[in-house]
């Protein structure tokens, strides 16, 4: 570890720790993405509104919600009635929408494969994890989420990158940020912990350039390349300040890489 990068007399977990309790608490939630599914209460809005600001959330956040909560007043802000009981005229007002490489092609396939699960489901869990438990982890359940996604018949090949799957490498960034969402459970607010398949310690950390910097600065990663591994050994190193919930730390992460530009 860089002790040059922690201030005098500080332990990194505790210096992390009080970092996690600065970002994660409610007046965090206003300027994240994760402000878009908090415009919800019921189970399913919330599902559906964290997929679409978790797959938009990249470049500036400001942006990010902006579009999140067009999209949400597109679809009337009830998503999954939305998604479940849309009319061709409905389906009309979304050929105009856009949010950096994702179009109307894109979200229209999203929309169908939402009506497809919520047909035979009650959940978005069980996209993730079809039974009881899964069978190996956020690794499997985000390859599997991917498979079962782009299954449907006349995927638009261009959707495809707007999926990511440990299988080729990715991080899957904002899958595990979603899965944050939806898994992990406190009394801070910002997370839901609506989904119970899944146990706050078997999640991965988000990671991009910002998080990789920090955790590049503090010694707790030595890979190179960011990618699936560099998530899987940065979330190995935060077990070891807290095996039942490593993905707190995404909070202090992400606050000193993008808020305190550390």
């Amino acid at each position: 570890m860089h002790s040059k990068a922690l201030p005098a007399g500080r332990s990194l977990q505790a210096f992390f720790d009080e970092k996690v309790k600065l970002y994660n608490q409610p007046t965090f939630i206003k300027d994240d993405p994760v402000c878009i599914p908090h415009l919800f209460t019921r189970k399913e809005d919330i599902e559906i509104a964290g997929l679409f600001a978790a797959v938009f959330a990249w470049g500036n956040r400001t942006t990010i919600i902006n579009k999140s909560r067009e999209l949400m007043q597109l679809m009337d802000m009830a998503p999954h009635d939305f998604c479940l009981h849309h009319t061709d005229q409905d389906l009309q007002k979304l050929i105009a929408f856009k949010h950096r490489t994702f179009t109307a092609t894109d979200l229209l396939y999203f929309i169908e494969f939402l009506h497809y699960h919520y047909t035979h489901h009650p959940s978005l869990e069980d996209a993730f994890v079809p039974g009881k438990k899964p069978e190996g982890g956020v690794e499997w359940a985000l390859t599997h989420f991917h498979n079962y996604f782009f299954s449907l018949e006349q995927v638009p090949n261009r959707t495809r990158k707007h999926i990511a799957t440990p299988y080729k490498g990715s991080t899957c960034k904002r899958l595990n940020m979603y899965l944050r969402w939806m898994v992990r459970k406190d009394r801070q607010g910002v997370d839901f912990g609506i989904w119970k398949k899944l146990r706050p310690a078997d999640l991965i950390c988000p990671i991009d350039l910002h998080v990789a910097r920090v955790a590049k600065r503090f010694g707790l990663l030595d890979r190179k390349q960011i990618d699936w591994q560099a998530a899987v050994e940065l979330t190995t190193y935060l077990q070891t300040l807290d095996a039942a919930d490593p993905v707190k730390y995404d909070f202090a992460l992400f606050g000193l890489g993008v808020i305190e530009k550390y």
